[in-house]
């Protein structure tokens, strides 16, 4: 006979949290927004050290430039700038080469030239460390050189001459912390106040939930211009304000669960054994709503980004030279016809971010709740 016994510890179960990955994963469209989230995420928060660039540099010389990938300045392009430096040092630009980087230009004039004329070539951005390399005996021709600052703009530059595509950057790092520190906080306060109300019950649970209505009655926008008046502009208190109106449905859905919960058979085991209500609140209701407040979480931090957008978009949210996603497709908006490029890309950025989430929390929907499949 054949030895069907089957020794302990081979056959292994899986965990729900396991089940609810496996069936994560499974998703396409969840996995395709975790990817896009962590490709925005790096290139938001990695990408601003491999850019030789800051957000608040100007270039004077490019103002409103178009996104390419070709070095600018080209060739053409120095030859005119030489002439004109040429012209503000009043000499002659006899002759001009640009090579591997280095420029040399020969300059003369009718009387002998101030070596200090070369200060004019290093106070334009497209050169640097220029020097003199050679003087007629008569001081009237002089060789200068120098190096050739060319830089690239893939994302073009804005109207006051910046990278666009550090900004977007920049504006990916506040959106994303902002959407993320935001719903941290609503997720902290709503949960342990939803919670407490619903198990708690009775009167408190019906002073506790008009508090709730009253702070909901607000005009969201009559909230923030008030603080703004008093504490000025600044991403503090972008993250306060937001934060301190997203808790207030995260706190009536978690006491929706709770209300549901504190029937269970687990809650009477645990009132039985002489646990107090914050114990059992930490211990058994708390934990038994995760599920749908992740979900929510992936619901509140898109909204949480749409609404700094929507604050910056006003003139309320972060001041220059910081910017947001919804600066910039603030600017972009102003400029749309000029500049087509200082909408398209934040713009792209920003609506990628928000179907991902959204994928994200479908995902997490399914896998948390199957029944619901």
């Amino acid at each position: 006979m054949t030895d069907i016994s089957v020794q302990a510890g081979e056959i292994t179960g899986r965990s729900l949290t396991q089940l609810a990955m496996m069936r994560f994963k499974r998703n396409k469209a969840a996995m395709a927004g975790c990817f896009m989230l962590l490709f925005i995420a790096l290139f938001s928060y990695v990408g601003p050290f491999f850019v030789p660039h800051t957000y608040d540099q100007v270039f004077s010389s490019y103002v409103t430039v178009p996104p390419s990938l070709t070095p600018r300045p080209d060739p053409q392009s120095l030859q005119d700038v030489a002439e004109g430096i040429a012209k503000r040092a009043r000499v002659n630009l006899d002759s001009f080469e640009v090579e591997s980087g280095t420029y040399t230009a020969v300059i003369s004039s009718q009387r002998a030239i101030d070596p200090r004329a070369i200060r004019y070539f290093d106070r334009n951005n497209e050169f640097q460390n220029t020097e003199v390399v050679e003087t007629s005996e008569d001081g009237r021709s002089m060789t200068v050189s120098g190096q050739v600052d060319q830089v690239t703009f893939p994302f073009g530059t804005d109207t006051n001459g910046r990278d666009l595509l550090v900004r977007v950057m920049l504006g990916g790092q506040i959106s994303i912390a902002v959407g993320l520190a935001a719903s941290l906080v609503s997720l902290g306060i709503g949960v342990i106040y939803g919670a407490t109300s619903g198990y708690l019950g009775g009167r408190i649970d019906n002073v506790m939930m008009r508090f709730v209505e009253i702070l909901y009655s607000l005009p969201f926008v009559f909230l923030v211009v008030v603080l703004v008046v008093f504490f000025g502009r600044s991403v503090v208190l972008i993250f306060v304000v937001i934060g301190a109106v997203q808790w207030l449905e995260m706190a009536r859905i978690v006491r929706g669960q709770t209300l549901s919960l504190k029937r269970r058979e687990f809650v009477g085991a645990a009132e039985a054994l002489g646990l107090t209500d914050w114990q059992i609140i930490r211990r058994h209701i708390i934990p038994n709503t995760i599920g749908p407040v992740i979900v929510f979480v992936t619901v509140v931090v898109p909204q949480v980004i749409l609404t700094e957008s929507f604050l910056s978009f006003l003139g309320l949210g972060v001041q220059a030279p910081l910017a947001s996603w919804g600066t910039l497709i603030s600017e972009g908006a102003a400029n749309m016809q000029s500049a087509p490029w200082l909408l398209i890309f934040p713009s792209i950025f920003f609506v990628a971010t928000l179907f991902s989430l959204n994928f994200v929390g479908d995902g997490l929907r399914d896998a948390l709740d199957p029944k619901d499949r």
